[in-house]
């Protein structure tokens, strides 16, 4: 079985690349380390480039090509047939997307149709994975009836959304930030190859996506680049919501096994809301005490009363879709093992 792996350095992509190779898979990985291009040399990917050369040996072979240039990702898939196609190269970040729209939307949206297209010409039996964003509902979650708490936002018990968001919330008439716009864009794409084509694709948009190989940096990661800050004595800003805005984080493992299962059986243009869930979610104010905890050093931070455009106040995913088509499925970490994990092995 061979498993084609875009974003293979990333958070998600090497964790899918050690699962899958794990259980069978040759893995064909694509990353051409833009992370750095977006945040600089701490974001960079190709630590864990090396990581898997090293640990997979012969079972990974790489392609330092970009995901927008269909000639070059024709040829990859010429010269191999994929089973699964499993994407999650992308511009992650909604405040850098406004720097460079056009780079954010080519990532996002231009290259999931380019991977699409070639999926569909020379490997159509596959299963294309996305990995997409809660931000698709752009900032529609804020509306909600929140209740302000001591350290965290939170939903009245009696809520419909109180065990999280499902995939029914609407993803009209809210703002979106250029990212969302563009992820959706991709995520639109995604559905309708599977719906239009009949081909077997599914899409999970996720919450806060965490683990120890996440490269974390200012405009992305946010448990990752808070834990290395704390650890290193960096200064930590919080942007608005007096810091109890609420994350729910999805151990990167636990987010590629909900792959694994999509792949076994996999459906049509398929949607998931993937997050931590009531499982594991925290604020900003509430990591910040953890940590500390962990790590027994004082946090150093500012506040910053201006919050990022069109980001959550408290955003967490319902789960329940899939588990229901995928009972063996659930979670393997809760939000305190993420923690003590990126604090024991963490990228700083």
């Amino acid at each position: 079985m061979n498993a084609l792996i875009t974003g293979s350095s990333g958070l998600i992509g090497s964790e899918a690349a050690v699962f899958f190779a794990e259980r069978g898979h040759k893995i064909f990985g694509i990353d051409n380390d833009m992370r750095r291009y977006f945040f600089g040399a701490e974001a960079s990917t190709f630590w864990n480039k090396q990581r898997l050369e090293k640990s997979l040996k012969g079972n990974y072979a790489h392609f330092s090509a970009d995901i927008r240039v269909n000639e070059d990702i024709e040829k990859i898939f010429q010269k191999e047939r994929f089973d699964v196609v499993i994407h999650t190269a992308a511009q992650p970040s909604h405040d850098w997307a406004a720097k460079e729209p056009f780079t954010d939307f080519t990532v996002n949206a231009n290259g999931t149709l380019v991977l699409l297209e070639n999926y569909r010409k020379y490997c159509p039996t596959a299963t294309f994975i996305y990995t997409s964003t809660n931000k698709v509902y752009g900032d529609r979650p804020n509306e909600l009836p929140l209740l302000e708490l001591e350290k965290r936002y939170e939903l009245p018990q009696e809520h419909r959304y109180y065990n999280g968001i499902d995939e029914s919330m609407s993803v009209d008439y809210c703002k979106h930030s250029l990212f969302g716009a563009s992820k959706l864009a991709g995520d639109i794409l995604v559905q309708e190859y599977g719906r239009y084509f009949g081909l077997k694709t599914g899409i999970f948009r996720g919450g806060c996506l965490t683990g120890p190989a996440h490269s974390g940096t200012e405009l992305h990661g946010f448990l990752a680049y808070l834990i290395k800050c704390i650890a290193t004595g960096k200064k930590y800003t919080i942007f608005g919501y007096k810091g109890k805005q609420v994350r729910d984080n999805i151990h990167s493992f636990d987010l590629v096994n909900m792959f694994w299962q999509f792949t076994q059986k996999p459906r049509s243009g398929e949607v998931y809301n993937a997050g931590g869930s009531r499982h594991s979610n925290i604020s900003v104010l509430e990591a910040i005490e953890k940590v500390e905890k962990l790590l027994n050093k004082k946090a150093i931070y500012e506040y910053n009363a201006t919050n990022r455009i069109g980001d959550h106040i408290w955003y967490i995913s319902d789960v329940s879709k899939f588990k229901s088509h995928y009972p063996e499925w659930d979670f393997k970490y809760d939000i305190d093992m993420i923690l003590e994990e990126i604090c024991q092995g963490g990228h700083f």
